[in-house]
C-alpha cells in the first residue's frame, strides 16, 4: 500500500488522496510513527517483511517463503527435504518474463499444470504441490540437495530474460541443487508449452526452521486472516490459528467482509490478536495500475476496516500498516520504512489526523523496528 509522491497526482501519493476515513480515524485517535520491514541485507520479499511486523529475528529465524507456504498447506515434510516458492510464469518466445503470475492463472488451471508437472517431471527426489493460482511449491528431498542457493525475486523481473536470473550456486557444494533448479526450469517449459502459464521460476528456498512462538512470548490467543500460504504458514509457525474465508483470493475480488466477519469472530471468540493481511494492494502496485490501486485502498478502508471498526467499536485496539511498499513507478518492493498508526483504548492521541507516508513521519512513536511493533501491542 505504500507509495512515493506522483506528478500525476499532484506530488502525492496513492494513499494520500484515496478515501480512508476509518484508517485516519486510527492515526486521528491514536499514534503514528514509520518502521522498517525490509532491512539491509535480507530480501525484499514478503516472507521478510511479514516477519519484521511480527517480531521475528531475521538473522536466526528467515528460512525463505517454501517452508513457509509449505506449513500453511500442511504438506509434511522433513530434514532433509528442500522446498522452494514456484511460481508458474509467462515467458514470451525469445525468453523474456512477461508475466510472474503467469495471467493471474485460475486455481483449476493452475491445479492441471503441476499435476503435468509431477506426471512428466515429478519423482522420488522432486514433488510438485499446488497452492493458490500462481503460487505454487516444489520440494526437492535428499540430503545432497543445499539450501544456500542465490535467487532472484521474479516480481523484480518483469521484461528481462529468464536465463539471466536463474538460480545460482554460491559455493562448489552447492552447485549440484543449482543445476537441478535450472534443469527443471528448462524441462517444465517444454512440459507447459502452449499454455499462458508457460514456465516456472524457482526462488526462496529453504527448509523447516526454528521460529518462535509468539503466541507464548506474549502469552496471547491469536489468528491469522489471510488468502496466501506465505502469511498463512508464517501466522501457523509463530503459533496462530489460521481461519480462512472462502472468498479470499489474493487478488482484487477477495471478500472483504468475509474477512472482516472473520476477524469479528475471532474477538468474540476470544482471541486476543488477529492478524489480517490484504494481498490485492501488493498484486495491483506490482501492475502498476494506479486507479485499481486508489480503489483497492479504499475498499480494504470502507470495507474491511470500517466494517470492523463499526462493530467492534473503541474498546478493540486497532493498528494499520502495510507490510512493505510497492512505488507504482517502479513496481518492485522498496526498503522505505513504511507508515504505521496505532490506536489503543488507553493512549493518548499525537497530533497526526492522517494515515499516510508523510504524516507518519510527524508521529510520536518514532521510528519502529525488530519487536517494537509485538511489544507495543502486546505486552
Amino acid at each position: 500500500m505504500a507509495d512515493e509522491p506522483l506528478d500525476s497526482l499532484g506530488g502525492k501519493t496513492p494513499l494520500q488522496v484515496a478515501k480512508t476515513p476509518y484508517m485516519d480515524t486510527i492515526a486521528r485517535k491514536g499514534r503514528s510513527g514509520t518502521m522498517l520491514t525490509l532491512p539491509d541485507g535480507f530480501p525484499t520479499s514478503s516472507d521478510v517483511a511479514n516477519m519484521s511486523v511480527l517480531g521475528c529475528d531475521l538473522a536466526t529465524e528467515l528460512c525463505g517463503r517454501g517452508p513457509l507456504e509449505a506449513a500453511s498447506q500442511g504438506i509434511a515434510t522433513g530434514p532433509h527435504d528442500l522446498i522452494f516458492r514456484m511460481n508458474l510464469v509467462n515467458v514470451d518466445e525469445r525468453g523474456i518474463l512477461r508475466d510472474f503470475s503467469g495471467g493471474h492463472i485460475a486455481q483449476a488451471d493452475a491445479v492441471e499444470s503441476i499435476r503435468l508437472l509431477n506426471e512428466r517431471l515429478g519423482s522420488d527426489a522432486v514433488r510438485f504441490y499446488p497452492g493458490v493460482s500462481y503460487r505454487n511449491l516444489l520440494v526437492l528431498s535428499g540430503e545432497r540437495f543445499s539450501s544456500d542457493i542465490a535467487y532472484d525475486k521474479p516480481d523484480d523481473n518483469h521484461g528481462n530474460p529468464v536465463a539471466d536470473h536463474l538460480p545460482r550456486a554460491k559455493s562448489p557444494a552447492d552447485e549440484e541443487t543449482a543445476a537441478t533448479l535450472r534443469r527443471l526450469t528448462a524441462e517444465a517449459a517444454e512440459v507447459l508449452k502452449g499454455r499462458t502459464a508457460n514456465g516456472i521460476w524457482l526462488w526462496s528456498g529453504g527448509r523447516v526452521g526454528a521460529i518462535h512462538s509468539l503466541t507464548r512470548r506474549y502469552g496471547v490467543k491469536a489468528a491469522v486472516i489471510s488468502a496466501v500460504d506465505v502469511i498463512n504458514g508464517l501466522g501457523k509457525c509463530l503459533g496462530l490459528d489460521i481461519i480462512r474465508v472462502p472468498g479470499a483470493t489474493g487478488y482484487i475480488d477477495t471478500d472483504y467482509e468475509g474477512k472482516a466477519d472473520a476477524a469479528l469472530r475471532a474477538l468474540k471468540e476470544g482471541y486476543d490478536f488477529v492478524y489480517v493481511h490484504l494481498e490485492a494492494t501488493d498484486e495491483v502496485s506490482h501492475a502498476q495500475d494506479l486507479d485499481l490501486k486508489r480503489q483497492v485502498i479504499e475498499a480494504f478502508d470502507s470495507r474491511l476496516i470500517g466494517r470492523v471498526m463499526d462493530r467492534a467499536g473503541d474498546g478493540v485496539a486497532y493498528c494499520v500498516l502495510p507490510d512493505h511498499p510497492v512505488p507504482l513507478a517502479i513496481g518492485k518492493h522498496t526498503r522505505t520504512p513504511v507508515p504505521v498508526s496505532v490506536y489503543q483504548p488507553d493512549n493518548i492521541p499525537d497530533a497526526v489526523a492522517t494515515f499516510d507516508e508523510e504524516a507518519a513521519l510527524r508521529g510520536s512513536l518514532g521510528f519502529l523496528k525488530g519487536s517494537d511493533l509485538m511489544d507495543l501491542l502486546l505486552n
